[in-house]
């Protein structure tokens, strides 16, 4: 008699759940001894004052918070982004605070403008909520990355119903200006769009500070921020939204209870502690200023071995062009893991050679990804 489960199907949404391209590469930087410069996470322990905010808090904080999050979390965030607590609701992670959105946001027949070179999570984000997404374009020129913002205005239609800008952007790290910021706000003013603005990079800049969004648009703005990013501690998922005044945070916080209820107690409790000595004792200068110094030498030396190089205005991530470059081969063989550049676009229209490398690492494994690389070149 044959088995009636496997004559059932999966619901089709399934095909949206393809393993990541990040943990493809980190599975194969793994099993190959490669240098990880694929998947941005930082090497190392995160810092001690968040550590021992972690330690206070076992055994003191450690059953359910309200789906919102927890007060003394809340009031810190509602502190450093300039906004009321009640406006502030904390997700496992900024990927589940993205997908909450999605959900809110957006349905059926919807349009969602992003920038392409995209981040994987968007698109099948938007599809899972039923809606389009819809593809800008950040160029690559002379000058590096420039976001095409009057092709993006031909892109509207009545079907548009929202824009997701990330600024610092992933892949190419470039920041939006506060002028092309305010396009985009007033396009969207424009055309009565909601604007998701995912800013987990925010503390994570090496020229003039990103303008927040929500300055410029806060009737609008659905701000998603990270304390893995800002904290070195991406496994922890701690992330926020912040809805724009006027809104119901309890709608958002009940899509968000539905998936995970609330983010693990003790780790809210600890980045509420954290947050504001990260502020005082000046942990995001110097976090900016150790990465500042591994993106040059990471630049120089790709530089050195022939590669066109645009360095990041923010994040820590940097664009290259090596044409020629099979990622997966030299995961396998060169002992380097790198993105590749098509993982970020919708039709495979990378352009040639495009890589993404991650120099959240310490200087020691830089130097030796560059190595060999070098050796893998000369082969």
């Amino acid at each position: 008699m044959p088995n009636p489960v496997q004559a059932r199907q999966l619901h089709a949404r399934t095909s949206l759940a393809a393993e990541s391209v990040f943990s493809v590469m980190s599975r194969l930087a793994a099993q190959h001894g490669a240098v990880n410069l694929g998947q941005g996470f930082p090497a190392g322990a995160p810092p001690e004052f968040l550590l021992a905010a972690a330690h206070s808090a076992l055994g003191t904080a450690d059953q359910y918070t309200a789906p919102a999050g927890l007060p003394a979390l809340r009031e810190a965030l509602a502190a450093d982004l300039n906004t009321s607590p009640e406006q502030i609701v904390v997700t496992c992670g900024a990927t589940e605070a993205m997908h909450t959105l999605a959900d809110a946001l957006y349905g059926p027949g919807d349009e969602v403008l992003m920038f392409e070179p995209v981040f994987d999570i968007y698109r099948p984000q938007a599809m899972l909520a039923g809606a389009v997404p819809v593809m800008a374009r950040l160029t690559l020129g002379a000058e590096g990355w420039q976001p095409d913002l009057d092709g993006l205005e031909r892109l509207v239609t009545p079907r548009t119903r929202a824009l997701l800008v990330n600024n610092p952007h992933n892949p190419t790290g470039h920041v939006f200006s506060r002028a092309e910021l305010g396009r985009l706000a007033e396009l969207a003013r424009r055309h009565d769009l909601w604007i998701v603005a995912d800013e987990v990079y925010d503390e994570l800049y090496f020229g003039e500070a990103p303008t927040p969004m929500r300055e410029l648009a806060p009737e609008r703005t659905f701000t998603v921020g990270s304390a893995g990013k800002r904290l070195e501690a991406t496994g922890w998922r701690i992330g926020w939204i912040a809805v724009p005044e006027g809104l119901s945070p309890p709608q958002v916080a009940g899509l968000h209870q539905w998936a995970t209820f609330c983010a693990p107690t003790p780790l809210q409790a600890a980045v509420a502690a954290a947050l504001p000595l990260a502020r005082e004792n000046g942990f995001y200068q110097e976090l900016r200023r150790n990465y500042g110094a591994r993106m040059r030498l990471l630049a120089s030396g790709l530089r050195s071995l022939g590669l066109e190089v645009y360095l990041p205005g923010g994040s820590y991530f940097l664009t290259a062009l090596a044409p020629g470059l099979d990622p997966v081969h030299l995961a396998e063989h060169g002992g380097v893991a790198v993105i590749p550049g098509d993982a970020f676009y919708a039709e495979g229209t990378a352009p040639a050679g495009l890589i993404r490398l991650a120099f959240c690492k310490p200087p020691s494994d830089l130097l030796l990804a560059l190595e060999r690389l070098e050796r893998y070149l000369e082969r």
